[in-house]
């Protein structure tokens, strides 16, 4: 398999794993936002604040689909928004809020399972000629290239 058929192999996966966990995770929220009982207690900022991140989800695989640096660029915002989240609900639930641990462990999933794969599926480097830029350890900015395939000056 070519390395182009792989990169288009992955970029549809990850655009598809995305869009369908924004699909999950609308209906689960809005679900119990409509009055359906989870059977454990629900922080309920923390309810909303899921359901509209599978807006969020839906708009990175779409993101994705269309353009790699477009789809980089989402999946690392959602990465740093679930992990301030996470560490909101931490400090919360160490100070006896009402935060289930299950909340807890859920919003660990983001993190902890999304943010290594989006490293290293979404935001490998990627090479032109001698020429290798988008690495995830490189400062966000704008496309490398510009329209025709060239860097900019």
């Amino acid at each position: 398999m070519t390395a182009p058929r792989t990169a288009r192999i992955v970029r549809i996966l990850a655009a598809g794993i995305a869009v369908l966990f924004g699909v999950v995770t609308l209906f689960a929220g809005g679900r119990v936002l409509l009055g359906s009982d989870p059977g454990y207690e629900v922080f309920r900022p923390l309810l909303v604040y899921n359901t509209a991140m599978g807006v969020a989800y839906l708009a990175a695989g779409i993101a994705i689909w269309r353009s790699v640096n477009a789809g980089r660029y989402a999946a690392g915002v959602i990465f740093l928004l679930n992990l301030l989240v996470l560490v909101g609900i931490v400090v919360i639930y160490g100070s006896g809020g009402g935060v289930a641990v299950d909340s807890l462990r859920a919003m660990t999933f983001g993190p902890v399972v999304v943010g290594p794969v989006h490293r290293r599926i979404v935001a490998r480097p990627v090479t032109r000629g001698n020429l290798t830029v988008g690495c995830a350890d490189a400062p966000l900015r704008g496309p490398p290239f510009n329209r025709n395939g060239w860097p900019h000056t």
